[in-house]
């Protein structure tokens, strides 16, 4: 239909709980979607973007720069991603550009399924997605040979940022 020019991938799923108590394949859902998918669907996309120098943008977390209880599913994917990410700028480096984005949480309906005490409270400072989104925008609007290659979008009082 015309060719590709960017991919965004922003796959996030989580099922918070100790890594004795969150079921096996439940923690290895969560890699799949959240890394495993990652890479499938940038891998798909690798050659329509070569050949129109696209951009890729991958969505990690603040969880993927700093660890946390409760979160070892999702600390892993989201370090993954971050580490994947870092890998594939090195290696489509002046072909394909690549951007990482770190959001903070967001108020979203992540939170919306999981045990109240792993939701944010009343008071919690989170982002706003359409803050997440203009940081995309943003880094898909950069000229030829320009790269953004790493964002931190966050509340400013964000606590999950290092």
């Amino acid at each position: 239909m015309g060719g590709l020019d960017a991919v965004v991938t922003a796959a996030g799923i989580d099922v918070p709980g100790r890594l004795a108590d969150v079921p096996g394949e439940t923690w290895d859902r969560i890699v799949a979607v959240d890394l495993l998918a990652t890479a499938a669907v940038i891998r798909a996309a690798l050659p329509f973007l070569t050949a129109s120098r696209g951009t890729v943008v991958t969505v990690a977390s603040t969880l993927g720069i700093k660890a946390v209880s409760d979160a070892t599913a999702y600390c892993a994917a989201k370090f993954g991603v971050v580490g994947f990410t870092r890998a594939l700028a090195a290696e489509l480096a002046g072909t394909v550009g690549v951007t990482l984005l770190i959001p903070g949480g967001m108020r979203t309906a992540f939170f919306d399924e999981r045990d109240p005490q792993y939701r944010p409270g009343s008071d919690a400072v989170l982002n706003d997605p359409a803050d997440t989104a203009a940081a995309v925008m943003f880094a898909l609007s950069q000229p030829a040979g320009c790269a953004i290659r790493e964002m931190v979008v966050c509340a400013d009082r964000e606590t999950s940022y290092p």
